[in-house]
C-alpha cells in the first residue's frame, strides 16, 4: 500500500494501464509536455512517446470526435477535457454519437472510450472553471458517469472504466486532487462501477452524496456525532438503486448533498426514486443540500458550495421533524 493523493493515484493507474495495453492513447490539451493542468498525466509523454500521448489543439469537439473513431476501430483512448466547463463544444459528439453507437449499429460497434475531466469548485476559477455538470450526462442513455471521492476509488474506478465497453464520463473533483492522501494498493485493482460505498453505519438518518461533498459530509457527521448512514454513490449512472432504497427504508430520514445546482440535479432523481419506492418508510420529508441555481460565482465560492453548517441544518431538520 502507498499513501498517495488523487492526482498521484490517477497518474499511477494511467501509467500501469499504458504499460500493459499498447492500444491506450492519452489525448487532450496540454496532457503531454505539461502533464496536464493538474499534472494527472505527468511524465507519461516521456515514457510512451508522442504517438500514445497526444497534445491536441484547443478543440474539444475534435478531441472527442477523434477519440470516438479510435475507440470504434479497436484502440482504447482516454481523452482529457481540461475543465468540465469546456466539454460543451463536444456535447453533440457525446450525446448524439458515442452514447448511441451501440444501439444505432445493433451492437456491431462499441465505444470503449474514457473521457476524464476535472469538475466542480474549489480552485477559485469562476464560472467557466467550476461547474458541476454531471446531470447533463446522467440524462443520456448509453453513457456511464463516474465520480470518485478519494484516491483509492479514483484508481479502482479508472481501471474499471478502461475495461468498460461503453463510454465513461469520468468526473474528477478537482478540489480533492491534493486535499488528502489515503492508502492505495500498489498492485492494479478494480472498484465496481454501479456500486455505492457505505462510509458510515447509523440508524437515525441517511446521507447520500458523492464526489467533492463526501469529505465535507463525513467531517460534519463525525464532529457532531451524528448516528448516520453515509452513502457515497461513486457512480451516478448507473446509480446503485439498491443501496439508496436500503438506507432510506432503514432510517426513514434522508438528506442528499451535492455541489451541483438544485433544480433537476442528481438529488432530484434520488428523491423521486425514494418517493416512488420507499415513501411508506419515510419519517420526514427528504431534504437536499446543493449548490444554488445561479452561475458559479467569481468570488466567495464558499457561500455557493455546501458546507458543514448547511449540512447540519438539514440533518437537524429531518431529525426534529
Amino acid at each position: 500500500m502507498s499513501q498517495i493523493n488523487m492526482v498521484q493515484s490517477l497518474n499511477r493507474s494511467l501509467d500501469r494501464l499504458m504499460a500493459t495495453d499498447e492500444r491506450i492513447i492519452i489525448m487532450g490539451e496540454d496532457v503531454g509536455r505539461d502533464g496536464g493542468v493538474f499534472r494527472v498525466t505527468d511524465n507519461l509523454l516521456n515514457k510512451y512517446g508522442t504517438e500514445r500521448v497526444i497534445d491536441t489543439p484547443l478543440n474539444e469537439l475534435a478531441i472527442i470526435g477523434m477519440a470516438s473513431g479510435m475507440a470504434m476501430y479497436g484502440l482504447k483512448p482516454i481523452a482529457e477535457i481540461q475543465f468540465q466547463d469546456y466539454i460543451f463544444p463536444a456535447f453533440d459528439q457525446i450525446v448524439n454519437n458515442i452514447a448511441k453507437v451501440r444501439y444505432r449499429t445493433g451492437g456491431r460497434f462499441d465505444v470503449p472510450l474514457v473521457i476524464r475531466t476535472p469538475y466542480g469548485g474549489g480552485v477559485r476559477g469562476g464560472l467557466y472553471h467550476s461547474q458541476s455538470g454531471e446531470a447533463y450526462f446522467a440524462h443520456t442513455a448509453g453513457l456511464i458517469v463516474v465520480t470518485p471521492s478519494n484516491p483509492y476509488d479514483a484508481s479502482g474506478l479508472l481501471v474499471s472504466a478502461y475495461k468498460s465497453k461503453d463510454p465513461v464520463i469520468f468526473l474528477e473533483p478537482k478540489r480533492l486532487y491534493r486535499a488528502a492522501k489515503s492508502e492505495v494498493p500498489d498492485e492494479q485493482f478494480e472498484v465496481e462501477i454501479g456500486k455505492a460505498a457505505k462510509l458510515k453505519e447509523g440508524d437515525d438518518v441517511s446521507i447520500i452524496t458523492y464526489g467533492s461533498m463526501v469529505p465535507v459530509v463525513m467531517s460534519a457527521v463525525e464532529k457532531n456525532q451524528v448516528n448516520a448512514d453515509v452513502i457515497d454513490l461513486r457512480t451516478i449512472l448507473p446509480m446503485d438503486i439498491t443501496a439508496i432504497l436500503q438506507t432510506a427504508k432503514k432510517t426513514g430520514r434522508v438528506v442528499i448533498v451535492h455541489e451541483a445546482p438544485r433544480t433537476l440535479g442528481v438529488g432530484a432523481e434520488i428523491s423521486a426514486l425514494i418517493a416512488e419506492r420507499a415513501i411508506d418508510s419515510l419519517l420526514a420529508p427528504i431534504v437536499r443540500v446543493t449548490g444554488y441555481d445561479i452561475p458559479f460565482p467569481y468570488s466567495h465560492e464558499e457561500f455557493y458550495i455546501p458546507d458543514e453548517k448547511r449540512i447540519m441544518n438539514a440533518i437537524n431538520k429531518v431529525l426534529n421533524y
